[in-house]
């Protein structure tokens, strides 16, 4: 297995898997292709880092770290993909096949953390699992049976993924600057959120909605690490402001 993906900055995230064997099967798939970081969101089942389906990958299991949220499962991530069949329901990212979105993950590779998303196998990611995408990716299986197997998934993806490592060595050389880590953007959703609130642009009807739609924009932005931290000093100063023009102090 090629050195560099054996050092790969790839996270696979599952968000609430339900399934143990499915875990196991995951990474397994995981130590098949050289990644061995695996993160887990609430899993269902705790029982999951003795599944049988996990042969010759106890190893990933055993340092599989578990999150309580999403946000901080991809904190340090550069760079974060979701997975979906796509359905019925219409998605507000783009949306890539697995041919085009394994190229760009692997070139992502050299340049920083990439988090690929998995969803629970009854329903897969959520919205709100969603907003905090960059952008999408999609098997392209028949669309009368779209659906795959959770382990099933993750191999297919991370073959593609794996079996491009001249575009990740391209792109070693890559001069850009590192990308803002999922943290950052993070931040920069809630600030934004609290400075729209003060000023009266969000109303309580509708807060849910509105962070999801400012975490999407966020994201569409694809800020660098400097372009965050502006951003997060422009917005603390606006905070600032608006806190000292505040009906509150104008009363006293």
């Amino acid at each position: 297995m090629n050195s560099l993906l054996e050092v790969s900055p790839l996270k696979v995230v599952l968000v609430a898997p339900r399934n143990p064997l499915n875990i196991g099967a995951a990474a397994r798939a995981m130590s098949n292709f050289g990644f061995f970081d695996l993160r887990l969101v609430n899993p269902y089942e705790i029982a999951f880092r003795e599944a049988k389906s996990a042969v010759k990958a106890l190893h990933v299991l055993r340092d599989a770290q578990e999150f309580e949220n999403l946000a901080e499962a991809v904190a340090d991530c550069d760079l974060v993909v979701g997975t979906t069949s796509r359905g019925p329901r219409a998605l507000e990212h783009p949306l890539r096949r697995l041919e085009l979105g394994g190229r760009l993950i692997s070139k992502r590779l050299s340049a920083g953390n990439v988090a690929l998303l998995f969803g629970s196998e009854k329903f897969g990611l959520s919205n709100e699992d969603l907003s905090h995408c960059h952008w999408l990716l999609r098997i392209p299986t028949r669309e009368e049976h779209g659906s795959m197997n959770l382990g099933q998934a993750v191999a297919v993806c991370l073959y593609e993924i794996a079996r491009q490592p001249a575009a990740a060595r391209a792109s070693a050389k890559d001069p850009r600057r590192r990308a803002a880590k999922a943290e950052d953007q993070e931040r920069i959703t809630g600030l934004l959120e609290e400075v729209l609130a003060r000023s009266g642009y969000v109303h309580a009807t509708v807060e849910g909605s509105t962070r999801l739609k400012i975490r999407r924009l966020i994201r569409r932005l694809d800020l660098d690490q400097h372009d965050a931290q502006v951003w997060l000093g422009m917005l603390r100063q606006i905070r600032w402001k608006l806190g000292q023009h505040s009906p509150e102090r104008a009363g006293c």
